[in-house]
Order: structure tokens, then sequence, then C-alpha cells
């Protein structure tokens, strides 16, 4: 079950947007699982998708189809990922953005698609032909939290989170909703992920501002070190707000959109990890004064990964020794154990690479077996830091992908 968090009831509608569900049966039975999301014609699309090199077939299109057209749908199924199909798996993407696009009376390249799910298996085209129908005959405003239901495969809860900012001009929305679980170790984003403001901005500007939250935030988070094949993350703008539109970062309506965002990021990514696959802990990882910037998230990202540190922490033992085993194997461009410093949730451990002489093994107990915990490593060589958000490792995550496929 999540960790301290439940599953969203309302989210605040985005002028230009409308969604609108279906049950395609693609693999979920009695349960909504094709999802469209329609931008009203005008609005602005940035995306950034995955860099695994077996990237899903719809990532393709989507790529293709953001370089040669102003985009005015995303076509989502979940279930199934159309992933490792080869140029068939493309050619089916594309059979059902077609039949969207018709029914919209849009071009193709116009339409996004996205999947998720079991990998291997041929895009059911039918089904989700069959389904299109039903998805634009239930469009609405206020279809955010039905669409975070539709998307998840392995989720416990529905994700997603509305926040609002006053701009000079005016007040802008910004909804997102974001799916993931399992196969988590972002290199752009995560799962899936669609986010919308009614925010006025330049699209160049809206496409660099989507990288740079995304740094900060989906690429901060780790379950289990596996980057999925179909990685996606939208952001639109529809320009609906009544403000000067955005053209630049030197000016005060972009630092507050930019903040706003941020924040909204972090909280979806922050969502993910809490929903993890067999999760029971919620953790951060900082590493602080390290040589550099890239220092300290490998160092935070080795000990993320390390399967000793996350099964200790499912079974809330102290067993500091390790992280220290998994931050000496990291690769530093420099590290000095003799400074070393570890606290775990403001308990010191460690101090310059001994035990703290207050340090008892009653405290570190206490603290490994809190829900949130925090893990802060002091390197004492510079001015490098990072964050890093994962979870512990427990039986309930094996069992959910023993038995993913059958």
């Amino acid at each position: 079950m999540a960790v301290g968090l439940k599953n969203i009831t309302m989210l605040e509608k985005v002028a230009g947007i409308k969604l609108g569900s279906a049950a395609a049966g693609i693999r979920y039975q009695d349960r909504d699982d094709m999802l469209i999301i329609l931008a009203d014609k005008g609005s602005r699309f940035a995306g950034v998708f995955t860099q695994n090199k077996f990237s899903a077939a719809p990532v393709v299109i989507s790529r293709k189809h953001l370089q040669v057209a102003e985009p005015r749908a995303c076509l989502v199924n979940a279930g199934n990922a159309n992933a490792g199909t080869g140029s068939q798996g493309e050619q089916d993407a594309l059979d059902c953005c077609q039949v969207l696009a018709q029914k919209l009376g849009i071009n193709v390249e116009s339409v996004l698609p996205f999947s998720t799910g079991v990998i291997g298996e041929a895009l059911p085209v039918n089904k989700m032909s069959k389904a299109i129908p039903v998805c634009l005959e239930t469009m609405s405003a206020d279809g955010w939290v039905s669409a975070a239901h539709t998307i998840m495969t392995t989720d416990t809860v529905a994700k997603g989170i509305t926040s609002k900012v006053k701009l000079n001009g005016g007040e802008i929305t910004i909804t997102g909703i974001v799916k993931g679980s399992g196969m988590i170790c972002p290199d752009m984003a995560t799962l899936l992920s669609f986010v919308a403001t009614d925010a006025c901005i330049e699209k160049a500007l809206l496409q660099e501002t989507l990288e740079d939250v995304v740094a900060e935030s989906f690429n901060r988070t780790t379950v289990d070190g596996d980057t999925s094949t179909n990685d996606s993350c939208i952001l639109i703008a529809t320009g609906k707000c009544n403000h000067k539109e955005i053209m630049n970062r030197d000016n005060e309506n972009y630092m507050l959109f930019q903040k706003a965002l941020k924040k909204v990021f972090i909280h979806l990514a922050q969502a993910i990890i809490r929903d993890a696959e067999g999760a029971t802990k919620f953790v951060t990882i900082n590493v602080i004064n390290a040589a550099s910037d890239i220092d300290a998230t490998e160092a935070a990202k080795t000990i993320a990964h390390s399967p000793l540190v996350k099964t200790a922490l499912f079974a809330s033992d102290p067993n500091w020794g390790r992280i220290l085993a998994a931050l000496g194997r990291a690769h530093l461009s420099d590290m000095d154990i003799q400074k070393v410093n570890l606290s775990i949730n403001g308990v010191t451990v460690l101090s310059k690479g001994q035990v703290d002489d207050a340090y008892t093994e009653e405290q570190g107990q206490a603290v490994m077996s809190q829900q949130d915990i925090i893990i802060e490593v002091d390197l004492a060589l510079g001015s490098g830091s990072s964050s890093i958000w994962t979870s512990d490792l427990s039986h309930e995550y094996i069992r959910i992908n023993a038995e993913y496929r059958s």
C-alpha cells in the first residue's frame, strides 16, 4: 500500500483541456484503460521521453509527431506497452492515431500515442479503435481524476496534483497526473505523466522548462534501477490565461511559473516512490559537500540502487554498514573515508569515518522503523550536493513482478 499517500479525489480543470476515458478491455476487465486528452487549437506541447534504446513504438511515433506538427491530442492505453514489437508496433500505433485523427478532423501527426503495460505483445488495434468514440463521448474538462485512474497498471492509488499561482495579469492553474510503480529509474521522466496549464508561454521556452523541472524531479527517483521502454512526460500550455505571453526567463511571471511547476513535478515524482511496488518506506538520500554535483548524484544513486541497503530498509534494520559499502563502490572522482559523516533521520551514526561516540543501536532501530527516512551523507570535500528519492525492497515487490504476466 502507498506510503503516506491516498487516492486523489479532486483535481482542478485547466481551461482548454478535456479528457475522456473508456474500457477497451486491453488487459484489465471492468475498468477504464484508454484515455484521450484533447487540447484546444493553439495549445503548445513539450515532451521528454525515455533514453532506453528499446524505446516503445508510441515513444518513437510521439517524438516524430512533436517535431513535425502542432499536437492536439494524446491517445493513451494501459495494459499493453507496445514495446519490442518492431515496425508492426509502430504501424499499430499509427493506425490508432489515424482513427482518432479522423474522428477529430485533424492530421494524424497531431495525435501523440502513449502506452504502458506488458512488453512484447501486439497492440489490440481493433479494441482500441472501438473504444476511441466512447472516450470522445465522455470528454469533460473535469476528467482528470478519472484519467489518473485509467492510466494505472501496478499502481495502488491514482496520483495527481493541482496548483494555482497568481501572475501579473491573471491566475494560472497547473494540473498533472502520473502513473508508475515499478521499472522506475527514469532517464528523462517517468512511465507516463501528463501536466497541463492555462499559462501562455513561448514553445521553445516551455520545452526548456520541462527539461529543467524533470531533471530536478522525475530524474531524482528510482525504485529498482530499471529504466522503462515507455517513459513519457508531456507538458501542455493552452494559453487561456489573460497574462502577457512569457517569452524569456528574465521576468517575474516566468519565475513564478517555473517555481510552481517544479513543485508540481516534485510532488508527482515523490508520489511514484510512495506508491512504488511493495514499498513500505519512502526514503530520501541526501549527499552533501561532495567534490561535485555529479559525484553527489553518483553516490546517492549507488546507495539507492543497493539491494542490501533496500532490504535492510524493509526490515527496519539499522545495518548502516551496507550504506558505507555501497558508498565505497560508487565511482567518485574523490573521497576521503576519514572525512565521511552519516546520519539517519537526524541521528548521527558516523563522524569522520568512525561510529559516533553517542550512537546506539537502539537509536538506529528507532529511526529505521519509521515510514519516512532521510539518509544524509556528508563527504566533506566540496560544495556538490544531490538528493535521490527511493523505496525499500520487500517480499511484495518480488511477488508483484514474479506474477506480472500471469
